[in-house]
Formats: structure tokens, sequence, C-alpha cells
């Protein structure tokens, strides 16, 4: 199969592959639900040595980076209680943590949260972050512009292989809020 982005040897669609994904991840694209379609979901195997963005667009593409997305995990902190987010932003952009999301999470204070406690929740590895299969109670902050593109290349769980996912689908993953402005 082609993908519908990019040039990868190897792209099939996600539900064929879900071995290659993590369990969390694996078990999203099961049960997805939603206006565009499971196997609309792209799996592409990607090496893990390679997948730091700006590493990944020198290998597999500049022309990548305009459609590529950061999944990162943010902590809210207010009256000694945490509460922990997903952010998806254009690769070009960085996170508003400061403003947008702790407004939108109404903490005193907002910051990246710490890697063990980003791996250990999300049941993936970092660096391959997804929003595809975070927990359920999760707020997913979606920056708009990720929305408006046909497909956006994000994590996959593992540092092995990517996901092309259209836009449009991560306006309705569970949990999902878009946000004009959360990516600047």
């Amino acid at each position: 199969m082609d993908a519908p982005i990019g040039h990868f040897d190897n792209a099939r669609p996600a539900p064929a592959c879900l071995d290659e994904l993590t369990r969390p991840v694996a078990d999203a694209v099961r049960h997805w639900s939603g206006s565009v379609p499971a196997d609309q979901i792209v799996y592409v195997d990607t090496d893990p040595e390679w997948a730091d963005t700006a590493v990944f667009v020198e290998h597999y593409g500049r022309d990548l980076l305009e459609t590529s997305a950061n999944c990162v995990v943010v902590a809210g902190k207010r009256g000694g209680e945490t509460s922990l987010a997903a952010c998806v932003v254009l690769s070009t952009t960085w996170v508003d943590v400061n403003g947008v999301v702790r407004r939108q999470l109404g903490a005193r204070k907002a910051s990246f949260a710490a890697m063990d406690t980003a791996v250990g929740e999300t049941g993936m590895e970092y660096g391959g972050i997804t929003p595809v299969g975070l927990p359920a109670a999760w707020p997913v902050l979606v920056d708009s512009a990720v929305v408006d593109l046909p497909y956006v290349l994000v994590g996959s769980g593992r540092r092995r292989g990517k996901l092309l996912v259209p836009g449009k689908a991560f306006a309705e993953l569970p949990g999902a809020v878009v946000l004009e402005g959360l990516g600047v």
C-alpha cells in the first residue's frame, strides 16, 4: 500500500498490524469508532533510531515536517492535586503550556510531565507517545491546525513506527478538545 503522505517501504492499515503497536494503541485501533474508518489509520514501519522529529524528517523527507505532530504529556497542578493531559501540536510549533494549557486545565501551574510519569501512565515508549490509546479520563488538547490537515504523522506508541492519521480523526478521540493557538 502507498502511504497517504511520505514515502515509506512498509505502510499498512493499522488494524492489520496490531502486533506492531503497544497494547493501549492496539486496543484503541481495535475498538475504533467515529466518522473516520479505522483502516484509514496507516502504520508505517520506521527505524527507532530516527524517531525524533528532526532526525526523522532528515531521513524520511523534509516535506513530512509540515504534516508531523508531536504528542506531549503535561501535568496541571492546583491545590496539591495533579492532573495529566495530552497536547497534540504540529511539529513546527511548541505547546503553549503556561498559557492555553494552564487555562484549559484550570491549573495554577502546568509543565511537561516527567518522562517516567508519561511512560508509566500511557503504557507507551518515550519518543513514541501518541494520542491514540491514551487513558480515557485524560483531556486530549489538539491544536486546530492538526485537525485541518488531510493526514498527520504521529507516534505509534513505540519509537519504532509511526501512524498516519486523518486530521479530522483527532477531534473525535476520547477526551479531545480542539483549541486555537495551542501550538505557538
